[in-house]
């Protein structure tokens, strides 16, 4: 589908944003706000209109809803949308964005492709199963993965579910809720591997079990195909459906030998501290597929959370517009699992001994702070709303905190700063 006029060579070059998520549509609809009058085109290569992702592993998969689509009224804001239409290379030196339709010029372009699922690596079963294209082996990611879940959870069969991190979780949850019996295979020792220590995720293992899923922790995988997933010490389990869960990977491939710069580990658009991208003129980037420097935490972020994708369309626009600011906010995400809302902000690192709000063993509530030099770099919340958004502010002014009482949960976290 296509709205608007198509930019070609014989039209007036404007803005070209590769990528049609909420990263991409924002950065339209700011760019209109910001005030920039020039034509503006936005593409993705789903044949859907732009929709947001996190109810896809909610209200979507469990057919609470439809769709996700995101309320933006692109013939009212002047805004060319091509459907079905995937970037496929890039010419900077002849100004041209390459897709599977044709190419389009542009006088800037705004790298928002987001990211893809991670692959089993060295699974037996080949990069196809590992990837979700055999049949009854499932990722999650876009609105036609929600929806073919979906007709999984009806049919309550039995789920393998590998991974135990975010998005392993999310699905355990909806399987279990459409009542469905689930086993979560992990290749390390504990959940949220890589995200958190293992002490801060300890509680959480258990909410496997209370939820009804079988939870097996140093359990790798060596092959999935229909029907079964064989882990590497030779265990086959049976199951209806394998729902693969085990992260994403900035969607950035198509860029090699464009001479956009990608970072060697992780594959994403090295942007600078405006988001721009150095070395190729008028080229910038947001969302999942690009990293930045913080200055904030001395080293370079790749965020897939939907706040980044949010929030950095602001920076872009700006940019484009003459108005270059620096893009360092302070990283934050929410989780719903197992009847609880986990909230995180900021980012640990090597910030040392978390220090506790609350006993993970009361049932109620609890926070988990780190501080760095007194002062806090980042918090966990278990059901305490009011404490991540104190938290978020408190690390965005970098103030000094008592620890004694940062660490009393009947005190308010903010009540604990320094004066």
């Amino acid at each position: 589908m296509t709205t608007g006029q198509e930019p070609g060579s014989g039209a007036r070059a404007g803005v070209v944003i590769a990528g049609a998520g909420l990263a991409g549509a924002r950065t339209a609809v700011e760019l209109r706000e910001q005030g920039w009058d020039g034509p503006v085109t936005l593409l993705g290569g789903e044949n859907r209109r732009p929709y947001d992702r996190p109810p896809l592993s909610k209200e979507v998969m469990l057919g609470q809803a439809e769709s996700s689509e995101l309320d933006i009224d692109y013939a009212a804001l002047d805004i060319t949308l091509l459907q079905g239409r995937a970037a496929t290379g890039l010419d900077p030196a002849a100004r041209l964005l390459h897709t599977d339709g044709g190419p389009l010029r542009y006088r800037h372009l705004v790298l928002a492709t987001g990211a893809e699922a991670v692959a089993l690596p060295g699974a037996r079963g080949g990069t196809g199963a590992a990837s979700g294209t055999a049949p009854g082996v499932h990722v999650l990611r876009t609105l036609d993965d929600a929806l073919a879940l979906r007709e999984v959870l009806a049919a309550r069969g039995r789920l393998v579910v590998v991974g135990a991190g975010w998005i392993g979780a999310e699905l355990t949850t909806a399987a279990r809720a459409a009542g469905c019996p689930v086993t979560v295979v992990e290749a390390s020792g504990q959940v949220l591997a890589g995200a958190l220590p293992a002490e801060v995720t300890a509680p959480m293992r258990r909410w496997y079990a209370e939820s009804g899923a079988a939870l097996r922790t140093r359990a790798p995988v060596a092959a999935v195909r229909t029907g079964a997933v064989e882990l590497a010490g030779g265990q086959v389990l049976g199951a209806d459906a394998v729902l693969i869960g085990i992260g994403a990977r900035p969607a950035t491939g198509w860029l090699a030998g464009s001479g956009v710069p990608l970072d060697p580990a992780d594959g994403s658009v090295r942007a600078d501290a405006t988001l721009r991208v150095p070395g190729v003129p008028d080229v910038w980037a947001a969302g999942d597929c690009a990293s930045y420097p913080s200055a904030r935490y001395g080293r370079r972020m790749l965020v897939h959370h939907w706040d980044n994708a949010l929030h950095a369309p602001r920076t872009v626009a700006a940019g484009i517009l003459g108005r270059a600011e620096r893009y360092d906010p302070v990283p934050y995400f929410w989780s719903d699992q197992f009847g609880r809302t986990v909230q995180y902000a900021g980012y640990h690192g090597d910030a040392g001994t978390p220090l506790w709000r609350g006993d993970p063993e009361s049932g109620a509530g609890w926070t988990v702070c780190w501080l760095r030099e007194g002062r806090l770099t980042a918090l966990l919340t278990v059901d305490r709303p009011r404490d991540a958004a104190q938290g978020r502010r408190l690390i965005d002014r970098g103030t000094p905190l008592d620890p004694a009482r940062a660490a009393d949960p009947a005190v308010p976290l903010k009540s604990a700063a320094l004066r």
